[in-house]
């Protein structure tokens, strides 16, 4: 049920890992990355609602969330393939911009195919063992993204491909965008052949027969209807969410230059150089190393939360991952950087289980796609707000100094973990 999300997980690491990377050598300034990652966000906040509606609405041959897996794979197939690749349209528009638009495409399919994954699991699931499946989940999250991750320095060191295409990415990069579109095409079709649905009969056996009455709405506009009536612990795990992610982002965006400057003492501007690519590849290890955290990790996941409770153990895991991310600012050395991984990687893994075992408890079965997909607000939204502030932050009161938008990121989820003690888990079982 969950192998497709290795393949999702993969192309999504490769993107978080190396998009930032591209967009410099297509030109950006450091303090414009933020904006070139809005896409993404923007895309995801608009997709996912739509996607869980649909997918809650449809059944076809394929199943309810089956069709959708496999269309947002084949359009992030081609962004993968494309986006390194943005150089070959120079004849039509600047790399930069071209580069962006894949990137957007990228990210549009990635949550074409990553809101149903999510709506899969509650599906198939009761209460007492949706906390394990979104554990395992995450520990095939965590393999995907820890070959994705290190693919860029393994194809460099182990096999030799090193150089620069003409628009400046070195080659281990293209391929590894090449390898990982396969990779996620195929997981993806593994899936949906594999991997069976309840009929809408089967799942209306589940439902209180009360409830099933008003849960049906017949236009798209019932998704307005449905934010506005969000379950309340919903609406409490919205400042949880909005906190971890918007470290998440800052992370994700800036780690490349804040690790090339504050580690290996690289101009803000020098992003051409061998040692930015020796800094960048490290980077995509050190983001493969708190992938292989949160993998193992996920695994204890579901009897450290039975044991303390998943908001108590959210919150433990918040703070490991605040704990990581400032201790960057005081390692010189970048194989020790290892260490900050394994806070952040504790972290993630709670961050991609917690938050979805205490919600499926509390929203109607018929509602899971459209209430999983409305909970994607929480995520973009976080997103969009650092997208816009996050690199003028950087460069008027960090000096362009990339590294203390690490350091805010650790302030961040140290606030998340303290938003945990206001969330009520209706059905935790402890």
């Amino acid at each position: 049920m969950s192998i497709g999300f290795l393949g999702i997980q993969m192309g999504f690491a490769l993107q978080n890992g190396n998009a930032s990377r591209i967009l410099l050598n297509f030109g950006a300034d450091v303090e414009e990355l933020s904006w070139f990652w809005i896409v993404a966000p923007l895309t995801g906040m608009v997709v996912q609602p739509i996607v869980g509606y649909f997918s809650d609405k449809t059944w076809t041959k394929l199943g309810r969330r089956r069709p959708f897996f496999l269309v947002g794979a084949i359009i992030a197939s081609v962004g993968l393939l494309l986006m390194p690749n943005a150089h070959l349209f120079i004849k039509y528009l600047p790399a930069l911009w071209v580069g962006a638009g894949f990137l957007m495409i990228m990210d549009a399919s990635f949550n074409i195919s990553m809101e149903p994954f999510r709506a899969l699991v509650a599906d198939k699931l009761n209460s007492a063992q949706r906390t394990q499946g979104y554990a395992i989940q995450t520990v095939v999250i965590g393999i995907g993204a820890v070959i994705g991750s290190w693919l860029p320095y393994a194809l460099s060191n182990w096999f030799d491909i090193t150089g620069s295409t003409v628009g400046g990415v070195a080659s281990n990069v293209v391929w590894s965008f090449v390898i990982g579109a396969i990779i996620l095409l195929g997981t993806i079709i593994w899936t949906v052949s594999k991997t069976s649905e309840y009929t809408p009969e089967e799942v209306a056996k589940f439902e209180d027969p009360e409830e099933s009455e008003v849960l049906i709405e017949s236009s798209l506009k019932s998704i307005f209807v449905d934010f506005k009536n969000m379950p309340k612990t919903m609406r409490q795990l919205g400042l949880v969410q909005f906190f971890s992610w918007f470290g998440l982002f800052s992370m994700w965006v800036f780690a490349t230059p804040a690790i090339a400057q504050h580690t290996y003492g690289l101009a803000a501007t020098d992003s051409s150089s061998p040692l930015f690519n020796e800094a960048a590849d490290w980077v995509s290890v050190l983001f493969g190393f708190y992938n292989l955290v949160s993998a193992i990790y996920a695994f204890a996941l579901p009897k450290i939360a039975s044991t303390f409770g998943r908001k108590k153990t959210h919150a433990f895991s918040l703070i490991c991952g605040a704990i990581g991310l400032v201790s960057i600012y005081f390692i010189s050395n970048p194989n020790f950087l290892i260490i900050s991984m394994v806070g952040i990687g504790i972290a993630w893994a709670s961050i991609l289980a917690m938050p979805y075992a205490i919600l499926g408890g509390a929203i109607p079965p018929k509602k899971m796609g459209i209430y999983m997909g409305i909970f994607n607000f929480f995520i973009t939204i976080p997103q969009i707000i650092n997208a816009l502030v996050g690199g003028p932050i950087m460069k008027n009161f960090f000096g362009s100094q990339a590294i203390y938008s690490l350091v805010l990121a650790g302030a961040c989820f140290v606030l998340a973990a303290a938003s945990t003690a206001l969330v009520t888990d209706s059905d935790e079982i402890v």
